[in-house]
């Protein structure tokens, strides 16, 4: 669940990850694990319509692109500003649209995106309030955010003191500050969601997801959605 910063205003300490590494990982039994139960929350939670159109900000290597692409009927962009990611994005997913874009600063109209989303890059933006307010504007219908969670057991082994490894420097929000931000955009119908509350990947971990329900705000991965 770790990311490159996506944007100028990123967070400075963060480890370097290298790109094809970064998008291997998700092909560890952990790492699918991890990403099919991020996607799957997402999904549910997007509910996209046939005819659409989606934007993945701070898409990375696309990892989540490849996945909303596969929806029928939605047109899907991915937007990051790390070259290095957005070609390994374009040769693993050639026939997806991906832009270098700065997060800051979308080169988008207002309203041209039916729906945008966010997975894990908030917390490598330093000015993530501003990053998130040009995703609302840029979205016509709805907004989905997913975060790293400041409450949760990947926090307690990854994100304190500063961080360690690919999480220093990151910033890991709370489901309350999440929820502040989101209605502070001026969206509608604010929900919350996690997944992922053990993210060791054990049988454990299997059987724990499959009986907390997603309302319970402890999971590693904090999804906040709202609309227009």
């Amino acid at each position: 669940m770790g990311r490159r910063g996506i944007d100028r205003g990123m967070a400075t300490t963060g480890a370097a990850v290298n790109p094809a590494d970064y998008d291997a990982w998700y092909d560890s039994a952990r790492g699918r694990w991890i990403g099919d139960t991020e996607y799957r929350l997402l999904l549910a939670l997007l509910a996209p319509r046939p005819d659409t159109r989606l934007l993945d900000v701070g898409c990375g290597t696309g990892w989540f692109t490849r996945r909303f692409a596969r929806w029928p009927g939605l047109d899907v962009v991915g937007a990051d500003i790390d070259d290095e990611s957005l070609t390994v994005a374009r040769i693993r997913d050639p026939d997806t649209s991906y832009v270098h874009a700065d997060a800051l600063a979308l080169p988008f109209a207002a309203s041209s995106y039916d729906y945008v989303v966010s997975v894990a890059a908030l917390g490598f933006i330093s000015d993530w309030p501003r990053a998130m307010a040009e995703m609302v504007r840029v979205a016509r219908e709805r907004v989905v955010f997913g975060v790293l969670n400041r409450h949760s057991v990947l926090w307690w082994e990854k994100g304190r003191h500063g961080g360690s490894g690919g999480y220093r420097g990151v910033y890991w929000h709370a489901a309350y500050e999440l929820r502040r931000a989101l209605v502070g955009c001026g969206l509608r119908h604010v929900r919350i969601r996690s997944a992922v509350f053990l993210p060791n990947g054990s049988g454990a971990a299997y059987l724990l997801e499959q009986c907390v329900p997603d309302a319970v705000l402890y999971g590693a991965f904090l999804i906040g959605v709202g609309e227009k």
